[in-house]
């Protein structure tokens, strides 16, 4: 299957008509849910859509390691490869890996200036991310004066950013994203249903319908899915 059909039919298509157009450049999403349940795996199914669709993909660990993640890709993309019986499925693993920059960090050593480098030294080879993903992130780390920092680096970039954080431990969001709700335009929760992983939308911009995304995570594939 060539790639335009593959963005086409993509659940993420379907994320985006649920979201009103989706999170849209210059903006904040995070993704919400207990340890374990797939947040590294959507923001992995995320970054590889837009790198189908030709972007350039900033992709931020906090404790974990570079070589942690690309096989967290490689297993990600060989799953939607097998799938979708993508023409030429190793030419265009290459061709994505090139586009795609992985940052690590230490899990309590992040902070928005030390992204704003590493965007200038990303700059300064000629890339520019359209698409950024925070992995790791704590709820303490949801300092007001950062992510005014971080959305003005998304408008910047015209990029949009995604990240994630653990919800508390009765699943609900934690108290640090109340206080920040007015820096994040969308915020996605994940929730575990039998051998599904559902998404639901807590947050969808300033519009009030809020819609079923009827989109869901496959935990035995780690591939985003229609539901």
């Amino acid at each position: 299957m060539y790639r335009k059909f593959i963005n086409a039919r993509s659940p993420m298509r379907l994320l985006e008509k649920g979201l009103h157009g989706g999170l849209g450049v210059g903006n904040l999403g995070a993704c919400v849910a207990a340890p374990g349940v797939g947040k590294s795996s959507f923001l992995v199914g995320v970054a590889i859509d837009e790198l189908l669709r030709g972007g350039t993909v900033l992709h931020v660990a906090l404790g974990q390691t570079v070589g942690h993640v690309r096989d967290h890709y490689d297993t990600v993309y060989l799953a939607l490869a097998a799938s979708t019986h993508i023409d030429e499925p190793t030419k265009i693993q290459a061709e994505i890996d090139e586009h795609r920059r992985i940052r690590a960090y230490r899990k309590n050593s992040f902070s928005a200036s030390k992204l704003s480098d590493a965007v200038k030294v990303e700059a300064e080879s000629g890339v520019r991310p359209s698409l950024i993903v925070i992995d790791g992130l704590e709820a303490s780390q949801l300092i007001a004066d950062d992510l005014v920092l971080i959305r003005s680096l998304a408008g910047d970039l015209a990029a949009e950013i995604w990240f994630t954080l653990d919800a508390e431990e009765q699943g609900g969001l934690p108290s640090e994203v109340a206080d920040a709700e007015s820096l994040i335009n969308v915020i996605l929760t994940l929730e575990s249903k039998g051998d599904e992983v559902t998404l639901r939308a807590v947050k969808d911009h300033e519009n009030e319908d809020i819609h079923d995304l009827h989109v869901g995570l496959d935990p035995r594939t780690l591939l985003l899915i229609r539901s």
